[in-house]
Order: structure tokens, then C-alpha cells, then sequence
């Protein structure tokens, strides 16, 4: 079953079309990924996905509805969330903090409830603070709860965003290139930490660069190339696809292997 379906998505910037009629289906309960060279428009469809801009053309369906247009936070509240390519945290604030900011699309209340305090407010922030300590061990960030975010390393920033993220409860989680900067043992962890997100029913969609990786657990892989659809598949059948030799390799590269 198809969670997100992308039909025919263009994003153009004046006269450069960074996005060329992209269609493709995520399927939940799966970790899927799109690669492709830089520059080849991976990071803009994500902003059209997620609201962030909206697609010049194309509709965008997901969990059944169109979300085309939609603005970012009100993708994020039907339950499509995502991390950044580059690491954005409230770097002043603790770490547990960080994940309790996360959890406001879960949270009701306002001036009035912040400023009286009233039993249920002071009942749906313990299960926040509790929820979000027990995420910070999910990712293996348990005992760094007190510590300001800015001081972690780059590894565990990583893995604070992908907690962040989970907070909002998302049905699927977009992860732009996770594991950037990250050393083996960080990207080992990083695949671990997929796998439990899939195994607690987040479907997985990332942009990534490390092709090891992305063999390793994505069961559906799509590749573009200066903003086109040139290839989907398992691993298997992208690693032997022709137009996606070229586009890694170029074409006399391609040719040889």
C-alpha cells in the first residue's frame, strides 16, 4: 500500500527545472531512498513534499490525501515530518528540551494554560517529558538528557534530530542525508536506528550519499539525474541499471562495466 504517491511533480526556478515530472509511490512499512548526484534535485523535492515550497506542478497524495500546496506545518500535522541536511537544533536548549519541542503538534493549550497551570496541562507535560526521555533512549541518548544540545558531537546531534522528529508522531519520517559526517560506528548505529523505526511502524524515506548504506536497508530505491526519474528498484537492479552507471560513472565508465 502506497503512503506517499508523488504524480508528475515539476519545480522550476525561473528557467531552470530543478524538479522534471517525478512520480513515484513510497510504500509503508518500508525503508525507501533517493539518490542521485549533486544537484540532481533530491533536497528541492523534499521541500515540495514536506511544504516547504509548494511544486510548481504535480500533485502530491499522502495517507490518501492531497497535500499539494499544503504548508509545512500543516504537512507535518497529518503526520509528515523531516530532518534537515544540515543539523537544525535549539543549540541553547538541553537535549531533552530540544525533543519536548518537538512534541508540540502533540500538545494542546496556550497563554492562559502556560500561565495557570491547570491539572491536565501539568499532566500532558509529565507525559511529554517522559515520552521524550524514553525517545532520547531509543536513539541511544538516554544519559545526555540535561546536556546542552550545542555540545554534543556531530554523531549525536544527528541522532537528537531523528528523536525531535520522532516526537511529532510521524506515520513517515523523511530523513535528508542522516548520515553526513557520521564515521562507520556512527553510521552503523544510524542503520540500527532505522530499522527499530520501521520495526515501531514509522515508514522511512531518505535522501543519502552513502551508497553502503542505502544498499544495505532500502527495499525500494528511486535515483534521479538532473531532476529526472531515470531509475527505481531494489539495490540489485539499481546497481546494474544502465542510466544510473552513466549518471555515477559517466557514459564510457559505464560502458566498461
Amino acid at each position: 500500500m502506497s503512503l506517499l504517491e508523488l504524480d508528475a511533480v515539476t519545480q522550476r526556478f525561473g528557467g531552470l527545472v530543478a524538479v522534471d515530472a517525478v512520480s513515484l509511490a513510497i510504500e509503508a512499512g518500508k525503508v525507501s531512498a533517493i539518490i542521485g548526484p549533486n544537484g540532481a534535485g533530491k533536497t528541492t523535492l523534499f521541500n515540495a513534499i514536506t511544504g516547504f515550497r509548494a511544486p510548481t506542478a504535480g500533485r502530491i497524495h499522502f495517507d490518501g490525501h492531497d497535500i499539494t500546496g499544503l504548508p509545512a506545518h500543516q504537512v507535518a500535522a497529518r503526520g509528515l515530518v523531516r530532518t534537515f541536511q544540515l543539523v537544525q537544533l535549539f543549540t541553547e536548549l538541553t537535549v531533552l528540551d530540544n525533543v519536548r519541542a518537538g512534541a508540540h503538534l502533540q500538545t494542546h493549550g496556550g497563554v492562559w494554560a502556560a500561565l495557570s497551570r491547570p491539572r491536565w496541562a501539568r499532566e500532558q507535560e509529565s507525559r511529554t517529558r517522559e515520552r521524550s526521555q524514553e525517545l532520547l533512549a531509543f536513539v541511544g541518548l538516554g544519559d545526555r538528557a540535561q546536556a546542552v544540545s550545542g555540545s554534543l558531537p556531530y554523531g549525536q546531534q544527528r541522532l537528537l534530530e531523528i528523536a525531535r522528529a520522532l516526537a511529532a508522531n510521524p506515520k513517515l519520517l523523511l530523513l535528508d542525508e542522516p548520515a553526513a559526517g557520521l564515521n562507520p560506528q556512527e553510521t552503523e548505529h544510524l542503520a540500527q536506528t532505522i530499522g527499530r523505526i520501521i520495526a515501531r511502524g514509522t515508514t522511512v524515506l531518505l535522501i543519502e550519499h552513502d551508497m553502503n548504506l542505502v544498499m544495505r536497508i532500502a527495499q525500494r530505491i528511486f535515483v534521479l539525474d538532473f531532476g529526472r526519474r531515470i531509475a527505481a528498484g531494489t539495490s540489485a537492479e539499481v546497481q546494474r541499471d544502465p542510466a544510473v552507471l552513466a549518471a555515477y560513472l559517466g557514459d564510457s565508465a559505464a560502458a566498461e562495466a
